[in-house]
């Protein structure tokens, strides 16, 4: 039985109605490929999927159907849309930077929370005036705090109790350019009046010392009175490392490469080094930087170099393969904030801005210089030459390029 409806069924003895799109080209009908089969018979089949027999996109027979050119089978869908990869690029981007962000932050946050904010110079009195320059205090102490028995002889440091300053040094991070200072810790000053650190004691001013005794009496605090009152120039921060410390950030950045121009040895300090270009572990840096009895002007000589050595540091470390890489920057991070002392306003970035400042002097944006010195003073200890000693605290409180030259 024929189940098609009474309005669509064709009356005996005539024939079928001649389709649009399924006409002999032969008796003048063009191919029509949107002509439906719907439209030609009236025949509606109630889906509405948008299917077309007989076209590009249908799954009839024809062009577009099963062995046509861009067939796709039996009741296939059109294609949608191509995708829009300007957008998905788009997207990409903003979750990359938000991950970036989301790992700053995290990594500043781990680091600030490691940084030891222990020397408070609210606590100095009598303190001069800001310049226009950031200035930092940077020490050297021969603490052999965290460091195993094991420790101490491998890096030659001797099993003293307590700590002294082995080196100082003042950082000024100018915009006419940076200069680094060292102090000897021979220098022969005078040690002021001071209110202790801990005991809230006064205590008169001392006459003539050798510069690392004021450290001995009352740490940084009175370190920081006695260098502002023998130059004039006021110390914002201050930040002191250890042995261990500083052998573990050598290591963790896999090495110092150094161009040492002559070779020396001291049996003190372990140093035993050869002329020439050479990549420094934690041992042999710190052996570097001690070493005095090797050198004629001992604490001058030394001086000299743990600039250079500090220079060299910086400049390694403060690099985008350092930062940017969390495999070098978090072990370098965790080997040095935990020995790191610092002043309590002292924040990791202005622990990254000195670092930098440092990293600039060994480019060439700025020098590196001993105290100038006028001669010899009692106990074996060098005198200032005050009158450039004013001269170079001026410049640099006034934010202009250093002139001032030391003789040694």
């Amino acid at each position: 039985m024929n189940d098609w409806p009474e309005q669509q069924r064709r009356p005996q003895g005539q024939p079928y109605p001649r389709q649009q799109g399924y006409g002999d080209r032969g008796h003048g009908q063009e191919y029509n490929p949107n002509f439906t089969q719907a439209q030609a018979t009236g025949y509606d089949s109630g889906y509405s999927t948008g299917q077309v027999y007989g076209s590009p996109q249908g799954g009839g027979r024809g062009p577009g159907g099963p062995g046509g050119p861009s067939g796709t089978g039996a009741g296939a869908r059109p294609a949608g849309p191509a995708p829009d990869w300007r957008k998905r690029i788009k997207i990409g981007s903003i979750v990359l930077v938000a991950g970036v962000l989301v790992w700053g932050v995290g990594t500043y946050a781990w680091a600030s929370s490691q940084m030891r904010n222990e020397v408070d110079l609210s606590k100095v009195i009598e303190r001069p005036s800001e310049g226009d320059c950031t200035t930092y205090l940077i020490v050297g102490s021969d603490s052999r705090e965290g460091m195993s028995a094991e420790d101490k002889k491998k890096l030659h440091t001797g099993s003293a109790e307590g700590k002294r300053t082995d080196s100082m040094m003042i950082l000024a991070a100018c915009s006419s350019g940076n200069t680094m200072i060292s102090l000897p810790r021979d220098s022969w000053v005078t040690i002021p009046n001071f209110v202790g650190s801990e005991s809230g004691k006064a205590f008169p001013a001392r006459g003539g010392s050798k510069l690392n005794a004021a450290y001995a009496m009352d740490g940084p605090e009175l370190l920081v009175r006695t260098v502002e009152f023998n130059t004039g120039l006021r110390i914002d921060h201050y930040a002191e490392i250890g042995f261990a410390g500083f052998a573990n950030i050598v290591d963790a950045l896999g090495g110092v490469e150094m161009n040492i121009e002559k070779g020396f040895k001291d049996k003190k300090s372990g140093a035993d080094f050869q002329a020439g270009k050479q990549t420094l572990n934690g041992e042999q840096a710190l052996a570097f930087v001690r070493t005095r009895y090797a050198f004629a002007e001992s604490d001058l000589a030394r001086t000299k170099n743990q600039q250079k050595f500090l220079s060299a540091l910086a400049n390694q470390a403060a690099t985008p393969g350092t930062i940017l890489n969390p495999f070098a920057l978090y072990p370098t991070l965790g080997a040095g904030l935990d020995t790191l002392i610092v002043d309590k306003d002292m924040s990791l970035y202005d622990l990254g801005k000195m670092f930098f400042a440092m990293k600039g002097i060994s480019g060439g944006d700025g020098k590196s210089m001993n105290m100038p010195i006028a001669g010899s003073a009692p106990q074996g200890s060098l005198k200032w030459d005050m009158p450039k000693v004013k001269q170079l605290v001026e410049q640099i409180r006034n934010d202009e390029p250093v002139t001032v030259t030391s003789d040694r």
